[in-house]
């Protein structure tokens, strides 16, 4: 997914929210604008410390580390296609009936749902995505994926871990581990996800629709972070509105095909197709302002394969953010007059066929535990390394969890981008040239990215699984 920078912001307090800007693309996941820690006091900083010294759970051993890396690795390098996780989940469903986990597999497809009692206590979900990218991996690691799959159509497609839901999974496996060796710390019941397809956006709802709701325990709080191109170890997250709505959409439209020598004896889709492509630009600044944070993307133009041929077809994938249903429902009719309004011009022979895709949810973060899990980081990590965020024009799935059970949910980011490299490009104003999430150079440094999202997770946990929750 397309990432915007954070730099500028990294390095003074949030005084505002800034306008909405540049686009992120579907993806849980996942994610974000504008983390922006603000500075304590070396006095703050000191108790900071001294809370930290004092949590729940200690920070993973080198051990368990270096066993984590090795299953990082070896699952980055075997990335599987939504729905298609049959090893990924595998992995984790050993993983969680090693540390004594109740284990569900199958679940929506291949999601994996993992129950550990431990006395009297609140229950919390903790979820990661499991499935990666169709889309091939530039990063020169030497455990880079070479791996290839099939997209939704059935086409053959390289496939990469390219939005670090590699990490997210390693992450909760190093979570589930650390609940089960310190069982004396807390009390409660643990719900571990691990779902699929969060990138289509059907993973979610696949589970929900498989009785999850009936068929575990319902939670008092759900639960879920992301890796961002952020300064490895910054933790971000904000109250309220935290991710756009996101609709995909796809449009067919019909020409009249001939020799591309004799254009005036043809219908041509792929002009329509263009000038509809241009047209949708305006809807964003001429009927939406762009304070009201709409994008509009045409993610795919298809049409024909051989350059003198007019084809009969042509096909545009398009996917639209929003945050507000009224700036949605314009925009959606805005496209589909425009487009229809083109083939008219164009004396198209049919009208175009408009078919809808996935949907996602906004995602909100709850007024009342979103304040409890920015505390808990803080008394983890020091108040300079948890920032506040806005909302930013990306799309999750996670949210669906919450509005089955109708449970407050927090989600937060985590960077990983190397911290010298991040502070040079930082100083040289040059961040926009950090991979972000989508981009086949993407690739989060394992330390201390996988150390620092294991333990915000613990910490975020710890208001409701510590002694105070009884």
């Amino acid at each position: 997914m397309h990432t915007p920078r954070l730099s500028t912001l990294l390095l003074q307090p949030v005084k505002r929210l800034p306008e909405f800007v540049s686009p992120l693309l579907i993806g849980a996941a996942v994610l974000f604008l504008g983390l922006a820690p603000t500075r304590t006091a070396f006095a703050q900083a000191q108790q900071d410390t001294r809370q930290a010294k004092q949590a729940m759970f200690p920070s993973p051993s080198e051990a368990l580390l270096r066993e984590l890396e090795a299953i990082y690795k070896d699952i980055h390098a075997n990335p599987e296609l939504g729905m298609q996780e049959f090893r990924t989940a595998k992995i984790a469903a050993d993983w969680l009936r090693k540390q004594g986990f109740e284990v569900t597999e199958k679940v929506g497809g291949t999601g994996v749902v993992g129950i550990l009692r431990n006395g009297e206590g609140s229950t919390v979900l903790l979820r990661a995505d499991m499935d990666g990218l169709a889309m091939k991996e530039d990063t020169g690691l030497p455990y880079a994926s070479k791996k290839e799959g099939k997209d939704p159509s059935g086409a053959p497609s390289p496939v990469a871990h390219s939005c670090g839901h590699d990490m997210h999974v390693t992450w909760l496996m190093g979570v589930t581990r650390m609940l089960a060796e310190h069982r004396n710390n807390w009390r409660g019941t643990v719900m571990a996800v691990f779902q699929p397809a969060e990138e289509t956006g059907v993973g979610a709802r696949a589970m929900i629709d498989d009785g999850m709701v009936k068929r575990f325990p319902k939670p008092d709080v759900v639960m879920g972070q992301h890796v961002m191109p952020l300064r490895a170890g910054q933790i971000g997250t904000r109250v309220g509105l935290l991710l756009s709505m996101s609709d995909s959409l796809e449009v067919k439209l019909f020409g009249r095909g001939g020799h591309g020598s004799s254009p005036e004896k043809t219908v041509d889709p792929v002009v329509m197709a263009a000038a509809s492509v241009m047209r949708l630009q305006t809807i964003v600044s001429r009927e939406v302002g762009i304070s009201e944070g709409a994008v509009v993307t045409v993610g795919a133009l298809q049409a024909g394969n051989i350059g003198n041929i007019i084809p009969n077809e042509a096909t545009l994938r398009l996917n639209i953010r929003t945050f507000d249903e009224k700036v949605r429902e314009t925009v959606l009719g805005s496209i589909r007059r425009i487009i229809n309004a083109e083939a008219t011009a164009s004396n198209a022979p049919r009208p175009p066929a408009f078919q809808e895709g996935t949907r996602f949810p906004p995602t909100y973060n709850d007024k009342v535990a979103t304040p409890k899990v920015v505390d808990a980081l803080k008394a983890r990590f020091g108040a300079d390394q948890v920032g506040e965020i806005v909302p930013a024009s990306a799309s999750e799935d996670f949210s669906w969890f919450a509005r089955a059970w109708n449970v407050p949910a927090v989600y937060w980011a985590v960077g990983g981008t190397d911290p010298k490299l991040y502070d040079e490009l930082a100083r040289e104003g040059r961040t926009n040239e950090i991979p972000s999430n989508h981009s086949p150079q993407f690739a989060p440094v394992i330390t201390p990215t996988l150390s620092r999202g294991i333990e915000a997770m613990l910490a975020a946990a710890g208001p409701w699984l510590g002694p105070q929750s009884r």
